[in-house]
């Protein structure tokens, strides 16, 4: 390809000494392109950045990012310097991305098919990857979706172009953020910050979830051309949310009184779809939290509403994901409502309640350390310690089985206690208490 900063095979340098051989053009940006390349005797890819964007302080920003390090191997993190004497500036080699990771503009755009737990388990991971960022004093300044990637069957995520990465507050670089994902303090002019990403990060989770923008609603019939005087006015300037309980000047408009489909007719499908619970963090985060900043959902709070989500999946016998949102009217539980895809009433698996989780017990829920050890907020979903099993002899009778090294005490509802020695199992029956250890679990049905 004729224009290539680069060719194929050219040798540059890197810091660390390791040679780095360049082979195909992978993509470009705004601010360079990327290369498949090897390095060290294995695939990396190599970004090269345009002239005019090889700045001292880019590189310097660079080096210390290499030197402190990824925050957890969801980044595709800059790992060397790299230079070349016969080429201007400078670039960084980075992990090569695996072929099953896909676009997020792929999820919103409907031309990737995922599961329901896939998709809350690559919002885990996101926010998670974004926590562990923040909690090292550094903020993102861009988070949209031609940064983020998902693998569609296992929810796991990665994060690219972290060269925009900076410490809080610091202004040097010239990214502020990508339009319609930037914050309105940030779309006005003030420098990105750890809490302008968490807007952003709301924007992201709004769009994976609700396959919609959170502002733009209504008032995009009254735009005649979609330019950045119109988007500085609804991103920046007045941004309302089109699910305002208290302003509907933009509320979302179904396809009856929309066509086009701009207007949040598929977030408004969504919206009904999804509990209570959900739906008032996006509320927070897109009426005060427009606002006043400080009062943004944290990273460690959207890892919460998000578990919760995760935790309260069940099927419909159609199939169809449902979420248990239980709704209390004058001290009587509610019966759940019809299934938002067949309309049958639904029939609930059993649940346990864990302190204030409630957890649904589907056919394959497996409960973690979150769960069975009071407060914990890594949301760790790698090593389970107790998963719902049938019974080897009798497939009617369905039970929770111990995969941990410590024994469980399970009081059934006729006051008989046992104990539930690792690698067995207490029986899925109403009433029944479980003393995990620092946490009890009482199964409903």
């Amino acid at each position: 390809m004729s224009g290539q900063l680069l060719k194929p095979g050219q040798v540059v340098q890197t810091a660390s000494g390791v040679p780095c051989r360049v082979g195909r053009l992978l993509g470009s940006g705004t601010q360079g392109e990327v290369y498949q390349c090897e390095w060290g005797g294995a695939d990396f890819a190599l970004k090269w950045y345009f002239p005019q964007q090889a700045k001292p302080a880019q590189r310097d920003s660079l080096a210390a990012l290499i030197a402190q390090g990824s925050p957890t191997p969801h980044f595709l993190w800059p790992q060397d310097l790299a230079h070349a004497g016969q080429v201007d500036g400078f670039g960084y080699v980075m992990r090569l991305r695996d072929a099953r990771y896909r676009g997020l503009v792929d999820l919103v755009s409907g031309r990737m098919d995922i599961a329901a737990i896939a998709l809350i388990n690559a919002a885990l991971e996101l926010t998670k990857a974004m926590r562990a960022l923040h909690t090292r004093g550094l903020c993102y300044r861009d988070i949209s979706f031609g940064n983020a990637f998902i693998d569609p069957d296992e929810g796991q995520i990665l994060v690219c172009d972290n060269d925009n990465v900076t410490v809080n507050r610091t202004p040097w670089s010239d990214v502020g953020g990508t339009m319609g994902f930037m914050a309105p303090e940030v779309v006005l002019g003030e420098v990105p910050s750890r809490t302008s990403d968490l807007h952003s990060l709301a924007v992201l989770l709004f769009h994976m979830l609700f396959i919609g923008h959170p502002l733009m609603g209504r008032r995009m019939l009254s735009i005649r051309s979609w330019d950045a005087v119109a988007q500085r006015e609804l991103f920046g300037k007045q941004p309302v949310f089109i699910f305002d309980p208290d302003d509907t000047s933009n509320e979302a408009l179904d396809t009856d009184a929309d066509p086009s489909g701009e207007c949040g007719g598929t977030a408004l499908a969504y919206w009904r779809i999804y509990p209570q619970f959900l739906r008032d963090a996006f509320t927070q985060a897109f009426t005060a939290g427009l606002r006043i900043p400080t009062q943004r959902p944290t990273d460690l709070e959207w890892l919460n509403t998000l578990a919760r989500l995760r935790d309260s999946i069940y099927r419909c016998r159609c199939g169809t994901p449902n979420y248990y949102d239980p709704t209390v009217v004058a001290g009587v539980l509610q019966p759940p409502p019809p299934c938002w895809s067949c309309g049958h009433a639904p029939t609930l698996p059993f649940r346990i309640r864990l302190g204030k989780k409630v957890v649904m017990l589907n056919f394959d829920t497996r409960l973690y350390l979150h769960h069975l050890a009071g407060e914990d907020a890594a949301f760790d979903y790698s090593k389970a310690l107790a998963e719902v099993t049938r019974h080897p002899t009798d497939p009617d009778r369905w039970g929770l089985k111990n995969l941990g090294s410590t024994k469980w005490v399970a009081t059934l509802n006729d006051g008989s206690v046992r104990d539930v020695e690792p690698g067995r199992s207490a029986s899925l029956a109403h009433n029944t208490r479980i003393a995990f250890g620092r946490v009890e679990g009482v199964i409903r049905y």
